[in-house]
């Protein structure tokens, strides 16, 4: 098995760095806007990009939840393995807010439809808007498509992109594998 870097941990932070301020140009204050991490690789992201608004550009409480969508999937039963299953972790009001969902890759875009069905448990937010750092553009079985991608992939089916975080595997990388 190969792999190629695609991302440097220098490049993953300057791409970090330019979210966070794509973020501020659309939102501000943060006062109607929550950042809803995906289980479980989404969550990383999340808590990143969270520090950089906060340490860096003084954005002040920005709210972070985290949303497990194991049993909102489409394919879930499908495995022949046991789920195991993420907690969501949602301490706000989603009613009337402006949601930006945070995934580390977008590929087929299953994920993200089932985030959409899981958030109404939560209230009918005002918009939606997805973040990712990863976006395989050619992959897509549903026609989703992020607002805010850090790099585009061109990668064939039977490839995988890695993404990896200094939090829980020692360094900031991505790998096409």
């Amino acid at each position: 098995m190969t792999q190629k870097v695609l991302l440097t941990a220098k490049e993953v932070n300057i791409i970090l760095h330019r979210l966070a301020c794509q973020l501020i140009e659309n939102h501000l204050d943060f006062k109607e806007t929550i950042l809803i991490g995906l289980q479980p690789r989404g969550r990383f992201l999340a808590e990143r990009i969270k520090q950089i608004l906060e340490q860096d550009y003084n954005v002040d409480n920005v709210l972070l939840g985290f949303l497990d969508i194991t049993f909102f999937r489409d394919d879930f039963r499908r495995s022949g393995k046991p789920l195991e299953a993420n907690k969501t972790q949602i301490d706000f009001l989603v009613e009337g807010k402006n949601v930006v969902f945070i995934d580390d890759v977008l590929y087929t875009g299953r994920s993200i439809r089932a985030a959409l069905t899981a958030i109404q448990s939560f209230g009918r937010p005002s918009s939606i808007e997805l973040l990712t750092l990863i976006d395989r553009r050619f992959s897509r079985h549903l026609p989703i498509q992020p607002d805010y991608r850090g790099r585009q992939v061109d990668a064939i089916s039977d490839e995988k992109v890695k993404v990896t975080w200094k939090e829980n595997e020692g360094e900031d990388s991505v790998y096409l594998i």
